[in-house]
């Protein structure tokens, strides 16, 4: 007769520092159906600065981490469950990430636009009629831009439960923020000139930057309404009816496609890997390309 590999329905769990094998925790009389997830909140109720996604619960200070959905009943652990914790440091949401990777630049551009002072030398000033009128388009579309990130990280895109270390926050705070600097100043110095080939250069790049943000959009949008729909199994996202969503047929990543990033590959190998079906037409970003 097969027996269960586990005999009791509460269990003991002991929390160790990985760092100094020093005791943290003992809980007492945990269920054994519990999650590490529910270990976490546990543990939280002790120490209230520990907030579960600063946690990382280990079967041993070098293994990996377990997973929050893991069963403590699953785990190679008797009825007293020795693990350890490393604290991860403060950390946030994707949602305070993106918005303060997106406010930074909206209002540094707008800084140098209606120039602060001091930015530029008084050398440097405007003769009349003032800035070319293509410094002025540079502006609306930059900020309607990162009005659009913006809109799309509160109303849009729906984040479950990843974090970020703060030094991985002030990394990508400084790339976009120095970035939107670099453009600005530039882009809006008083000696700026105008594109070479004049109007029609400056008609193409509005055009391009226009399809660009309403595809990048139409993705974000799609992949938000099939995550909406409850799907009980997890899927690789498909086109619809709108014709910006019509590259899923070649690309994994179209909405990268509309960005041009190196994330798209990252996805796109997630995706090969995780779905056996999964279409051998597909590149990451450029169809039949890369």
């Amino acid at each position: 007769m097969e027996q269960n590999k586990h005999y009791y329905s509460i269990s003991c769990v002991e929390i160790l520092d990985d760092q100094t094998k020093e005791q943290l925790c003992f809980l007492d009389r945990v269920e054994y159906h519990s999650t590490i997830g529910d270990i976490k909140q546990l543990f939280h109720r002790v120490y209230p600065q520990l907030y579960p996604t600063r946690q990382a619960l280990k079967l041993h200070p070098k293994s990996a981490e377990l997973r929050d959905e893991e069963l403590l009943q699953n785990l190679p652990v008797g009825t007293i469950a020795m693990l350890y914790l490393q604290d991860l440091g403060p950390r946030f949401g994707w949602t305070m990430v993106f918005l303060s990777e997106y406010v930074g630049p909206l209002l540094i551009y707008l800084l140098f636009y209606f120039r602060l002072p001091y930015i530029y030398t008084h050398t440097h000033t405007f003769t009349p009629p003032g800035p070319h009128p293509v410094v002025s388009l540079a502006c609306v579309c930059h900020t309607l831009h990162y009005i659009k990130r913006l809109m799309e990280t509160v109303f849009v895109h729906h984040f479950t439960h990843g974090t970020l270390p703060v030094l991985v926050i002030i990394r990508n705070c400084v790339y976009y923020w120095g970035f939107a600097t670099w453009l600005a100043y530039y882009i809006n110095h008083p000696l700026y000139t105008p594109p070479s080939y004049g109007q029609p250069q400056i008609t193409c790049a509005l055009v391009t930057f226009m399809l660009c943000e309403v595809g990048n959009f139409s993705i974000h949008w799609s992949l938000n309404t099939s995550r909406a729909e409850g799907a009980k199994y997890r899927s690789f996202p498909h086109p619809s009816k709108n014709p910006f969503t019509w590259l899923f047929f070649f690309v994994s990543c179209p909405n990268y496609t509309y960005e041009m990033t190196i994330w798209a590959r990252w996805k796109h190998k997630t995706y090969t890997k995780e779905f056996k079906d999964y279409p051998a037409l597909r590149m990451s970003i450029i169809p039949f390309i890369l």
